[in-house]
């Protein structure tokens, strides 16, 4: 029971990045290991997502046809029965939407520890779990005394895999008992202005109180449009109404990576950093060189953004 079990995610006929992370982290934990890296593709257009995910590090990708969209209680029956087939020792699953409504009927089924919203993960004998605490402001490790453990994993937390593999893909003939089937998706609503996804933007402009009103909307609109960027901000933006809750970054809004996350006038709390700082690069504009965001950022401006601002826009035209 060395080998590592990962559940894959997909929505609206594309998979999901944190399936790509999943890749990254079982296959670090298979090699600590010394076993073997199992994925799991349930449902959708199974074929061509097992050709995505034949990547570095993967052993086998199992495919089970089982509809189009998530259901609870397939992924349950499934999920299950590809454990008894595996009998792995780590089942690693997205701490997403999807993910936690199916993990804890799993992990009760399987009777195994289930640790949820991992940050890090390490397996020498005994699995080891970090996790954030309090609202982000404490890091804890959760040592699991036992064989076989269910860990669930933050999005955005790991570099995704990209590089290729040569892993075998195997047809699953998953028994779904349908009389326990429930539920089923009928089609989906977007929420909250869904005019963009700044989850799938490559250039975030971001701001935050320190844009001060909302009449000072237009400048970092007009640097927006010089940079073709996305904007968005953090919570206070959103709760004073001066832009809509889908173009909310942290823990309360969304998790973005971004190439470039430009922070103009954000001050940096711990539940603004945990949506944002998986981007690649961070450029930060503040007139405190001690806020928080400055030490997360790779380029620091301590100014005033009224000044810095106007002067990009010149550069940038």
């Amino acid at each position: 029971m060395s080998d590592v079990l990962a559940v894959t995610e997909h929505r609206q006929g594309e998979l999901r990045d944190v399936s790509f992370e999943l890749v990254t982290v079982g296959r670090q934990l298979a090699a600590d290991q010394g076993g073997e890296l199992h994925l799991a593709v349930i449902g959708g257009d199974v074929d061509a997502f097992a050709d995505e995910l034949n990547l570095d590090g993967v052993s086998v990708i199992h495919t089970v046809d089982a509809g189009a969209e998530f259901n609870h209680d397939i992924y349950t029956q499934v999920t299950e029965q590809l454990f008894a087939e595996i009998e792995p020792s780590t089942l690693v699953l997205p701490n997403s939407v999807n993910g936690l409504d199916y993990a804890p009927a799993v992990a009760s089924r399987l009777d195994v520890p289930l640790v949820t919203d991992a940050v890090d993960i390490a397996r020498d004998g005994e699995t080891e779990v970090t996790r954030e605490m309090y609202g982000s402001k404490v890091e804890t490790t959760v040592a699991v005394d036992a064989d076989t453990v269910a860990v669930s994993i933050r999005p955005a937390e790991w570099e995704a895999t990209d590089a290729e593999g040569d892993a075998e893909v195997r047809e699953f003939d998953a028994e779904v008992d349908e009389s326990a089937v429930e539920s089923t998706v009928t089609g989906f609503e977007e929420v909250a202005g869904g005019d963009v996804d700044i989850s799938e933007a490559e250039f975030l402009v971001s701001i935050g109180r320190g844009i001060e009103e909302e009449d000072n909307l237009p400048l970092i609109e007009e640097l927006v449009e010089a940079t073709d960027a996305t904007l968005s901000s953090s919570r206070p933006i959103v709760d004073n109404g001066w832009l809509p809750k889908n173009r909310q970054v942290g823990q309360s809004g969304k998790v973005v990576t971004p190439d470039v996350y430009l922070a103009i006038g954000i001050s940096g709390a711990v539940q603004h950093v945990a949506g944002m700082k998986g981007s690649d690069t961070i450029v930060a504009i503040n007139t405190d060189p001690n806020a928080p965001i400055m030490d997360l950022a790779d380029y620091a401006i301590v100014d005033d953004l009224f000044d810095v601002v106007p002067q990009l826009i010149d550069a940038l035209e």
